[in-house]
């Protein structure tokens, strides 16, 4: 069996999208779908008692840490392979599932990522880090242990075996690969459309916590040179992207939004 894990908070604008796709799958196994809902308030929580197909489960007690509330989900699965798809991360196909796991038939696979597209509205500069993040696979390939738990499987025994991280609050899924080497298969042609146009402030949160949280498992702290550069390669990046989509309007937007990404990372990393 399949136990698709779902977490969601205020997801009411995509949550439906995302479980009527995942009802709709064609596995070859049978599917669960576990429903972990925190504490939404704009109608999430209601949309998910309405739906008598999920198995909702409470949320853990206490502050929300996404490795507590990731374990105490995978001991409720029935399923002996474990699939994370996010709430707001809406399956594109009805073989999306039967994509996604079936390279964890390879007992030697320890975990596998599925593709994100970004959605119609998402910025231009958003929409080119998901193309080079995902898409073929070839441009992240290069970037060491590159993971996304966002739409994601794993055999149930290892992650019982070797349980997230409880009190890191960001990039529980990159600690997890690091921490146990693990053999990790991009899927392609396993599609959910996700993004964010996080507000400025929202990519400040997001990259100082991240950096942080690197920090935490091991990395070396970015170097403000390595700062520097970095903001200026993707800026030029950028540049070259938005010039070919005809994006002029992010034109200015673009260095801002990398200094911003760039530095709260290094200030992250340096704490």
């Amino acid at each position: 069996m399949i136990s698709v894990l779902m977490r969601s908070h205020n997801d009411m604008k995509y949550i439906r999208q995302t479980v009527e796709m995942l009802l709709a799958q064609t596995a070859d196994e049978p599917v669960e779908i576990l429903s972990c809902d925190d504490h939404s308030t704009d109608g999430t929580a209601e949309y998910l008692a309405s739906v008598p197909e999920l198995r909702r489960i409470d949320p853990p007690e206490g502050p929300y840490i996404p490795g507590r509330t990731l374990n105490h989900m995978i001991r409720a699965a029935k399923g002996n392979i474990i699939v994370f798809n996010n709430s707001d991360a809406i399956p594109q196909k009805r073989n999306y599932l039967k994509n996604l796991t079936a390279p964890l038939k390879d007992g030697s696979v320890d975990c596998v990522f599925g593709n994100q597209i970004a959605r119609k509205d998402a910025y231009f500069v958003v929409r080119k880090d998901y193309e080079r993040a995902f898409g073929n696979g070839s441009i992240s390939a290069n970037w060491g242990n590159f993971f996304s738990l966002v739409s994601s499987g794993f055999r149930k025994a290892d992650l019982l075996a070797k349980p997230f991280h409880e009190e890191i609050r960001y990039s529980e899924d990159a600690e997890w690969v690091k921490r146990n080497s693990a053999k990790i298969v991009y899927v392609p042609d396993a599609v959910v459309e996700h993004s964010h146009n996080y507000t400025l402030q929202e990519v400040k949160k997001r990259f100082f916590n991240e950096g942080v949280a690197d920090k935490q498992m091991g990395k070396s702290p970015m170097s403000l040179r390595h700062c520097i550069l970095a903001v200026l390669a993707e800026t030029l990046r950028d540049w070259l992207y938005l010039a070919k989509q005809g994006a002029v309007r992010e034109f200015f937007y673009a260095p801002l939004y990398r200094w911003v990404q760039k530095t709260s990372y290094y200030r992250g990393s340096n704490v």
